[in-house]
């Protein structure tokens, strides 16, 4: 499998390279990044033979099978058409768009070509999450409900690697995002209640620095989600699952009881990364010409609750 990595210089970019040279049989053939001077020292450091600042020249090679796209989230749905209609498979970054139009046009791009688009929903794929989604569909778990915090103090527009960003992130349709397709992907169900409280906008970034979001399912699940970007104090996602058996507390990839015992997850993922298991999923649905867990399908009716929530703030 040969694969270009856009966006290949940003921090995820860089996490997907890592987890790719950890899979057998994938080759990095092609690295796209914002600047020539950049994305050549990083392809000769990493001795990957073609760098570009043009994704149309690594769309058009013939040694790449499939793109994976860690670049500004505006630009997702425009490159992710591009790419597929260039007979490319490929992997979108979270969110896939940062509206719902956008999002069902790259799904109706896949359902036209038949190849595989798959979004970046890395909570699917994290060892704790997986613990629990395989408990329930054992039937020895239902979520009675979700209480998640999303924590940043991230008052400029700094990456995660604290350098500037040339493109502003947004708590709803970036980090809500990861919440939203959990909790359908959790309970099996499409959200059929949701609403959200915004805070005010930041005067020069102007997102919104707080947020608070409600969803419940059919069954009656319910989920509350906090976020701010004003929070200086432990930062990251936090979940506490409340069950009819049980009260779980995921932290990224680990995960404990109500009372904060460990719980053992060696049983569950091949690896404790949820970049090296995305990928690991987007290349074996190539190979095996399947559906992959988190196709951008599947990831549309998310995108569809975060549609109603943001216009509930208006």
């Amino acid at each position: 499998m040969r694969i270009c990595v856009a966006g290949a210089y940003g921090a995820f970019g860089l996490k997907h390279l890592d987890a790719l040279a950890n899979i057998k049989g994938v080759t990095v053939t092609s690295v796209m990044g914002p600047t020539r001077t950049k994305i050549d020292t990083l392809a000769r450091d990493r001795g990957i033979r073609h760098a570009s600042t043009d994704l149309e020249e690594c769309i058009a090679r013939e040694d790449v099978d499939a793109i994976i796209l860690s670049t500004p989230t505006q630009m997702h749905a425009s490159q992710a058409i591009a790419c597929m209609r260039a007979g490319k498979h490929v992997l979108v970054e979270i969110p896939m768009a940062d509206n719902l139009a956008d999002s069902e046009a790259i799904v109706r791009m896949q359902s036209e070509t038949g190849l595989v688009c798959m979004a970046g929903q890395v909570r699917r794929f994290n060892p704790s999450h997986q613990w629990i989604h395989n408990r329930i569909k054992r039937g020895e778990l239902k979520i009675q409900q979700m209480d998640v915090q999303t924590y940043f103090f991230r008052r400029t527009n700094m990456n995660a690697k604290g350098e500037p960003r040339s493109w502003t992130d947004h708590l709803l349709w970036h980090h809500a995002c990861h919440t939203v397709d959990l909790f359908q992907h959790q309970t099996g169900e499409t959200v059929s209640e949701a609403y959200g409280l915004q805070g005010p906008l930041h005067p020069d970034l102007k997102i919104a620095m707080d947020m608070s979001i409600g969803m419940k399912t059919p069954s009656g699940a319910i989920c509350t989600l906090s976020l701010s970007f004003n929070n200086d104090g432990p930062l990251g996602t936090f979940f506490r699952y409340i069950c009819d058996n049980g009260t779980y507390i995921a932290r990224y990839d680990d995960l404990f009881d109500g009372k904060e015992k460990p719980i053992d997850l060696s049983g569950v993922a091949v690896s404790s990364n949820g970049i090296e298991l995305i990928d690991r999923e987007f290349i074996e649905a190539i190979v095996h010409g399947r559906t992959p867990n988190g196709s951008v399908e599947q990831v549309l009716p998310a995108m569809a609750t975060l549609d109603r929530i943001e216009r509930a703030f208006k």
